[in-house]
Formats: structure tokens, sequence, C-alpha cells
């Protein structure tokens, strides 16, 4: 289990909490295992990718193109180890990221300082 499956999931559980929907009738619903959905939402699993993913953020109400829709994509790509699509689109950004992986790797940033980073890219 890692961290960012466990956001992913409780998020995702939490709109479908938000709709009214137990797992089994939210399941019923859709055609989905609850069972896999399950282990989705607590972090077991992985989200799904693509399509797929598309499609269960809509069964939830997660409007395409909004910033909750993107930050789920994010998650989810960053639960299948890729670095997100809009990311890697960017030439100018991709070119840059070998100096922030070498950057964080030598030594692991504090949440402070995680934060702040953030707080700079936000102003940005």
């Amino acid at each position: 289990m890692d961290a960012v499956h466990e956001q992913f999931g409780r998020d995702f559980k939490k709109h479908r909490i938000a709709h009214g929907k137990t797992l089994r009738a939210f399941c019923r619903e859709h055609g989905l295992d609850h069972g896999n959905l399950s282990k989705i939402e607590r972090g077991v699993l992985p989200p799904p990718t693509g399509e797929r993913l598309a499609e269960y953020l809509a069964y939830v109400g997660v409007e395409q193109g909004t910033d909750e829709w993107y930050r789920l994509c994010d998650l989810a790509a960053v639960c299948a180890g890729r670095i997100p699509d809009h990311v890697m689109s960017d030439e100018a950004l991709v070119a840059k990221l070998p100096a922030v992986f070498k950057t964080l790797g030598r030594r692991r940033p504090t949440e402070h300082e995680l934060d702040k980073l953030i707080d700079l890219i936000r102003e940005a």
C-alpha cells in the first residue's frame, strides 16, 4: 500500500458517499466489482487509468476539466508510476525535470520544504 493510492481511494470514496451510494449500490448501478472498488478505495489496488478512470470519475460526478478532475487524474497517474500527461506534453517543463529529480534525490525534503516549494510554484 502506498500513501498516494490511499489518498486517491479516500478521495474517490468521499465523492461516492457524497452521491449517497453504498459501495454495493454504486457498483451494481455501474456494473463494477465491489471487491475491486473496495480495494481501490482502501488503497490496496491502484486506481484505473485512461478512459476507465474518466468513467469512474464521471460516475461520482467529477466533471472533466475541473481542478478536482485533474487532481484525481494526476493522483492516478502517480499511482501508475507515470508523470501526468499534461506535464509530459510541456517540452520546456520536461527538459527541466532531470534537474528537479536530481535536486530532490540528493536529500529528502521536509514536509515544510515541500509546502514552501508548492507555494512558490503556485505564486509563479
